[in-house]
């Protein structure tokens, strides 16, 4: 299983090797060890030391059947980039680079449907008011209870948090991870009132149970990824390394090198010390899944009181919305994400949302259920470097 794994999904770029991959390994118990070789890993599986499966991330790894020998752990930090559309994750330990992840972010999508929301809740509270009776005589009835809180995020800030946080979250359990290193946004006038400062704020606590944090400024993130060498591309929609992920390596290598002050007997100032080595990683590009939520009210009644089914999850064919499938008609046989149903059919869709057809729910095989993600196919890169920088 793991040779066809590496052997299909490899791209090798600035020639790098296979060899260069690592693994992620737990224990009997589910506890992160360092990762391994792909090599290893095969030979323990075949030994039956191991078995193979898969995270909600994409990522192949293995968990050992018997306790190991040793269970000391080396350095490894998560990058976090986040941006208003888009994020991006890097894990990198001193002599790999282990993950990177392109995380396109729900909160244009949930802007729209809050203000789809509430302009459907105006619409019905307009129908129950008869304008013709003064308003001190009209049934306004008082909050049923007090929802009314200060503190509350915006739906759209929430869900991009909640994002980035979920995928920190399973690296956590794939990864011994030591340290987060999260770019921080300083905004311009009053912190409090800004709904950026403030997600960062209630981001940085969430992160804080899964381990220590620190933060960096933008400047600081810019320069560290100039002295590494590393390549950005100015186009934020593609879906490669060189778009988010690249920022999101620069943060977690910046815990293996550091911009220190140096003394001799003619001279001062500051320099880099350190080593890392960033090498070919897993890469994935991670949103979520476009369901729409069951809705009890439509923005145009229907004729004769009976309102059509929209949104949710279910489906009448035993798999839900967001599952991942295996779908064929006749000779062609297609990978998909289920999106619909019909009395008959079942809609599958790939990873932007595209419908790809509607298959005969008999025709439909589950291979994993929805996690609340949707990941691309992991490809197998690396980030680009300056020739310049050895």
């Amino acid at each position: 299983m793991l040779d066809s794994v590496f052997e299909k999904t490899i791209t090798p770029i600035g020639g790098l090797s296979q060899t260069m991959l690592r693994v992620p390994v737990l224990s009997p118990d589910g506890k992160p060890l360092m990762p391994t070789k792909p090599s290893r890993a095969r030979r323990w599986m075949r030994g039956g030391l191991a078995m193979g499966k898969w995270s909600d991330l994409g990522v192949f790894y293995v968990q050992l059947t018997e306790q190991p020998s040793g269970k000391e752990t080396q350095l490894i930090a998560v990058g976090v980039d986040p941006g208003k559309l888009y994020s991006g994750i890097g894990v990198q330990s001193a002599k790999a680079t282990l993950f990177m992840a392109d995380l396109i972010r729900p909160f244009q999508t949930v802007k729209e449907r809050m203000e789809q929301r509430r302009m459907m809740r105006r619409n019905r509270r307009g129908h129950r008011i008869n304008r013709q009776v003064q308003y001190s005589k009209l049934a306004h009835r008082q909050k049923r209870f007090d929802n009314r809180r200060g503190n509350q995020l915006p739906p759209s800030i929430r869900a991009n948090r909640q994002i980035e946080l979920r995928v920190v979250t399973e690296l956590c359990r794939l990864f011994p991870v030591s340290k987060i290193v999260y770019e921080y946004v300083k905004a311009r006038g009053s912190k409090s009132f800004s709904p950026v400062m403030v997600g960062q704020k209630v981001m940085l606590t969430w992160l804080a149970k899964l381990a220590p944090v620190e933060t960096r400024f933008g400047y600081k993130t810019a320069s560290l990824r100039a002295q590494l060498g590393l390549v950005k591309s100015q186009d934020k929609s593609s879906q490669n390394p060189e778009s988010h992920a690249v920022d999101g390596v620069a943060l977690a290598c910046s815990e293996f090198i550091k911009y220190k002050p140096f003394y001799t007997a003619t001279t001062h100032g500051h320099t880099w010390k350190g080593s890392v080595k960033m090498t070919l990683s897993a890469f994935v590009v991670i949103r979520r899944p476009p369901i729409s939520r069951r809705q009890l009210h439509l923005m145009v009644p229907s004729k004769g009181g009976v309102r059509r089914k929209y949104g949710g999850t279910t489906t009448r064919h035993g798999v839900r919305k967001g599952d991942l499938v295996r779908a064929s008609m006749a000779e062609r046989v297609v990978m998909g994400w289920v999106s619909g149903d019909t009395a008959r059919q079942v809609s599958v869709s790939n990873f932007d949302g595209k419908r790809l057809g509607q298959f005969s729910a008999s025709k439909v095989q589950l291979i994993h259920r929805a996690t609340g993600l949707l990941v691309s196919r992991p490809r197998y890169l690396s980030v680009n470097v300056e020739p310049s920088i050895a």
